[in-house]
């Protein structure tokens, strides 16, 4: 027996608008150089990005009006396609590859990246698995177990393109869904620091990660080889100061800082809008975050509950991961920011997972 409708969480669905209208906003702003060099169209990069915002906005209120536990009959079958995409994209002559990373499938300008499907694939399945098998968490082998080899052949297909940061924060949201649905201190400890040392070893066999580790500890040792990327983003967010140059007006859009109306769009942000443009971005990820966990505490459900934590700690590790690398405060990988960043599967993916805990929410005592 389901309780009564509500209506859906408006703080959470304010947050998650005005995010994405900052980030279309900033995609057209940090896009416009290159978008006229490389498609002789200023717009390019703002049209398209429109365009996967229109398609993320109707799958979101579709997704908002569909019962949330009617995924759990979709659980396994949705896992199974998410593991199948993650094997074609490897397969030569079907992935495609972009600056050495083979992430993408699809035809012409049409791509997915079967990465964000695993992600919210594995949250529908984690919370339907971990709710239903509840009381076998205490023990590792029976309990904890089958869970981390799923999640260990996910992350390893993904470490195959490859994709560092996302393999961590899949790796993290599904601990913290561990830690919400109740397994013992003990098991996540030594978890954690099985984490850590497969990090590190992923670290040490890569070259070019290894490179990024050490620019990371000291950019200025190579500044315009490994470092170059953190220090260009550090000048511009620090030419921000307060309010920021204004809006268009960034100076290191122009062919200084690489990725920038994608991994670091942050930058740009803080250059043009300053402290305060970028205060005001990590504040709502903080509402985000806060009406996430809320709707997780407050209903009844644990599939519902997982659930909620589930895509909440998805979608918080992805803004941290970003925010940390563009302030330095990480080493860079690849992970783009949320809602703003510019790129079609991570938009839409993530707007259908805001749909879930939104229809979640309303199904939960009104706060």
């Amino acid at each position: 027996m389901y309780p009564r409708r509500n209506s859906p969480d408006i703080l959470l669905f304010a947050a998650t608008i005005l995010l994405l209208g900052i980030g279309i906003i900033m995609v057209y702003s940090a896009s416009q150089v290159t978008a006229y060099e490389k498609m002789d169209d200023t717009f390019y990069y703002l049209k398209r990005q429109a365009t996967w915002a229109v398609i993320g906005l109707t799958a979101m209120v579709s997704v908002m009006k569909i019962e949330y536990w009617r995924y759990k009959r979709f659980a396994v079958p949705f896992l199974i396609l998410a593991f199948s995409l993650l094997v074609m994209v490897l397969l030569p002559g079907i992935g495609k590859s972009v600056k050495g990373a083979q992430r993408w499938l699809g035809v012409g300008p049409l791509t997915v990246q079967p990465s964000e499907v695993i992600k919210l694939s594995l949250v529908i399945f984690m919370s339907y698995g971990l709710a239903r098998y509840k009381d076998r968490l205490r023990y590792f082998l029976s309990g904890v177990m089958p869970f981390l080899v799923i999640l260990v052949l996910a992350c390893g297909l993904i470490l195959l393109q490859p994709d560092l940061g996302t393999a961590v924060s899949i790796a993290g949201t599904v601990y913290i869904m561990l830690f919400a649905a109740g397994a013992k201190g003990k098991h996540l400890f030594y978890l954690a620091l099985a984490g850590l040392a497969a990090v590190g070893l992923a670290i040490a066999v890569e070259p070019y990660r290894l490179s990024r580790f050490l620019a990371f500890l000291d950019p200025w040792a190579d500044p315009t080889g490994t470092g170059y990327h953190i220090i260009q983003a550090l000048y511009a967010l620090g030419s921000g100061g307060l309010f920021g140059a204004g809006l268009g007006n960034s100076h290191q859009k122009f062919y200084y800082l690489p990725e920038q109306h994608t991994d670091f769009i942050f930058a740009v942000l803080g250059e043009e809008l300053g402290f305060f443009g970028g205060s005001l971005v990590i504040i709502l990820f903080l509402i985000f975050i806060w009406r996430g966990f809320k709707i997780a505490l407050t209903t009844h459900d644990s599939f519902a509950s997982l659930l909620a934590v589930g895509v909440t700690s998805m979608i918080a590790l992805q803004a941290i991961i970003n925010i940390g690398v563009v302030t330095g405060s990480l080493p860079i990988t690849g992970i783009p920011l949320p809602l703003l960043s510019f790129g079609g599967s991570s938009l839409v993916f993530t707007l259908i997972g805001v749909g879930m805990l939104l229809n979640i929410s309303r199904y939960v005592s009104p706060r």
